[in-house]
């Protein structure tokens, strides 16, 4: 059996201000909303997607209240490359927030909260695979050329450094695919 991570479902505070941040800063669609509880009307559940092909990647629920912080450190979404990556803190700074760079060796990525304070990560593949956990900042002004550069200066000397393709084949092979 092998388990791919489909959705989340986040107890939120204010559905109307999470829904328009997931919306507008980070490209999601809501795919469907509705009541969760025909006795209370109210008690609604909205459902997002970036996907055409998943109902639904989240799911928010309004019944976190004022109690304890989210259980969850952060969400993560991965997209296709850094160009990527780039745009989604550029859109973050517009919003006000600050993304927070960080080199992982085998992924860059920006890590930023959203108006409830989740912790959400969006990151691309580096080409290399390396051992974690690792984090090293970089700068959002980087070219993708300067930060490969920078990564294999800085994780190259790394026990496990290889190219992701020979990890993932390797692991292939482990796992009988």
């Amino acid at each position: 059996m092998a388990l791919r991570w489909s959705h989340a479902v986040m107890y939120v505070r204010d559905l109307a201000t999470m829904v328009d941040f997931y919306e507008r800063v980070l490209g999601f669609e809501v795919s469907d909303r509705g009541s969760l509880d025909a006795s209370n009307p109210d008690l609604e559940i909205a459902f997002l997607s970036q996907i055409d092909t998943d109902h639904h990647q989240l799911a928010m629920v309004p019944i976190r209240g004022e109690g304890p912080p989210t259980t969850i450190n952060h969400l993560a979404f991965r997209v296709e490359d850094l160009a990527e990556v780039k745009a989604v803190a550029t859109r973050i700074e517009a919003d006000g927030g600050t993304p927070k760079p960080v080199n992982h060796g085998n992924a860059w990525s920006v890590y930023f909260s959203d108006p409830e304070g989740n912790g959400l990560e969006v990151f691309c593949d580096s080409p290399w695979h390396v051992r974690q956990p690792q984090a090293k900042a970089w700068d959002l002004a980087m070219s993708e050329d300067e930060l490969r550069e920078r990564t294999q200066t800085e994780f190259g000397q790394e026990p496990d450094f290889q190219p992701m393709q020979a990890y993932h084949a390797a692991r292939r092979r482990r796992f009988g695919g």
